[in-house]
């Protein structure tokens, strides 16, 4: 449960407001870097109006507006069921919408012949031919589309199974099948790659290459288009993002825009948790609004600038109250995207409350 207590409009007029602590761009990007990209975030690999599909009496995707910038790395979230998948095959051209319409690389989807040699794409898991290996089958796809088979050697370089395309695609691990399939959907040599959970089966070592991979791909100019439940890596892999909940679109933008909409704040958490209320009444006494969450422990919560770490530290002193923790967090992608779609917290995801506790993934700092 969290409690939220609001200091008084006395309060609020007496209080000091010193200046907000400045805050370092998260993702360590210079910001002179962003500014020419601006104009190039003006063209749009995908766009979409008012798309929407129903199973049946089920509405899948609802209303979608989309506005893919050309040349970035884009993140598309969304919890289970959310419409991502089939957002994806839309836009490939596998089902129909009901209502709507989309572009990608500057096509409508009626003309899907016109765009799709131009699409690479890695949905719902690779397949592949068992018994055949790794060159063997990505040299039935070039064939099949015309493509030269001097651009399977550089694309199985490319995901680093050079050494072990002769081996035949059943003896893979799930993080090499994971590779051969994105090593099919570069075989036409892509302006837009879709992929749908393309760390799925890989290390550590594999998602930390997989990540440089795709900041070379958006380098060299594609656009990449990423559906993830990992959140910490589409944080740190892409430089926008779509979020939708329900087949609604809740988020569209850059993860650094999404990031400093949601304050930064001090965390608290006595040692003694006979003092969470006695410490929440102090800083509240002076003005400053106060969240307490009641995780265990329990933590509570100041935004950042209303009062620095230090007094914060004092105050606590003064009191006689000793702190087990005190920190400067700024909300991570995961934290935001439970705030945004309800999903782990005591919302669900129409946003009505529920009697779960709230507020343990915010305290992981």
């Amino acid at each position: 449960m969290t409690t939220m207590l609001a200091p008084s409009a006395e309060q609020r007029l007496n209080a000091p407001h010193p200046p907000p602590e400045e805050l370092s761009d998260r993702r360590g990007a210079e910001p002179a870097k962003s500014r020419p990209q601006e104009k190039q975030r003006q063209e749009y690999a995908v766009t979409s109006k008012g798309l929407t599909k129903r199973f049946g009496r089920r509405t899948v995707v609802e209303d979608l507006d989309l506005a893919i910038p050309k040349g970035v790395v884009s993140g598309f979230v969304g919890p289970n069921g959310a419409g991502k998948t089939t957002t994806i095959r839309m836009l490939l051209g596998l089902i129909r919408p009901l209502a709507g319409s989309a572009t990608v690389l500057g096509h409508p989807l009626g003309d899907a012949g016109a765009y799709l040699p131009r699409v690479g794409a890695l949905i719902e898991g690779p397949t592949f031919y068992p018994t055949l290996s790794g060159r063997a089958n990505l040299l039935v796809l070039a064939r099949l589309a015309g493509i030269p088979e001097g651009r399977i050697s550089e694309v199985l370089h490319r995901v680093g199974l050079s050494e072990r395309a002769g081996d035949k695609f059943r003896s893979y691990s799930l993080g090499m099948k994971q590779r051969l399939g994105i090593a099919a959907a570069l075989l036409p040599q892509p302006e837009l790659l879709i992929l749908d959970e393309p760390t799925n089966g890989l290390d550590p070592a594999g998602i930390a290459e997989m990540r440089r991979l795709l900041a070379a791909f958006a380098a060299e100019g594609m656009t990449v288009l990423v559906s993830s439940h990992l959140l910490a890596e589409i944080e740190q892999a892409c430089d926008h993002l779509v979020m939708i909940r329900e087949g609604r679109l809740v988020f569209q933008g850059t993860v650094e825009e999404l990031v400093r909409r949601h304050q930064a704040e001090l965390r608290a958490r006595p040692e003694s948790t006979a003092d969470v209320g006695r410490l929440a009444s102090l800083v509240l006494d002076g003005g400053f609004a106060v969240r307490i969450d009641d995780g265990l422990p329990p933590t509570i919560h100041i935004a950042a600038g209303a009062i620095s770490a230090a007094d914060l530290n004092r105050l606590a002193a003064q009191a006689g109250i000793t702190l087990s923790h005190l920190s400067f967090c700024r909300p991570t992608l995961e934290e935001i995207f439970f705030e945004l779609t309800g999903c782990g917290t005591g919302l669900d995801p129409a946003g009505e409350k529920r009697t779960d506790r709230v507020g343990r993934a915010a305290t992981s700092c």
